[in-house]
């Protein structure tokens, strides 16, 4: 069970910028952030708080992981089609929506503390500026 523990920490171990946001930016903006995590509700916290450089930092966050979601499961639906093998790629996007699942679960819980920590896997790619 502990090595199990020690695994997924170290998936999570990601970088951590918390310390380069204003803390008033974030104590303000953090619940909005949650939003940002939750498919197309990105738009909600883009529109209501553009001036927040922590809103942003997670709408990035939020955006990335929806469109890597979304790409992936286009090439997978495409590679279902596949007789006979189709079925492969079925089971593999099922894994990739539980593991978006999992990813948004991390940024919200990073949101609602207050963290600007990477996603695993996603993190490091920048959209929003």
């Amino acid at each position: 069970m502990s090595d199990m523990k020690e695994k997924f920490d170290q998936v999570t171990n990601t970088k951590d910028t918390t310390a380069s946001f204003d803390k008033g930016d974030i104590e303000k903006n953090k619940n909005i952030s949650i939003l940002a995590y939750l498919s197309w509700l990105v738009i909600i916290p883009l529109l209501t708080a553009k001036e927040s450089p922590f809103a942003r930092y997670h709408c990035n966050q939020g955006l990335v992981l929806a469109i890597a979601e979304i790409a992936a499961s286009v090439v997978l639906g495409l590679l279902g089609m596949i007789p006979k093998v189709g079925w492969i790629f079925g089971i593999l996007n099922g894994l990739l929506w539980i593991l978006c699942v999992v990813l948004a679960i991390l940024g919200i819980v990073n949101a609602a503390n207050g963290k600007a920590k990477e996603l695993p896997l996603v993190g490091g790619v920048r959209i929003l500026k």
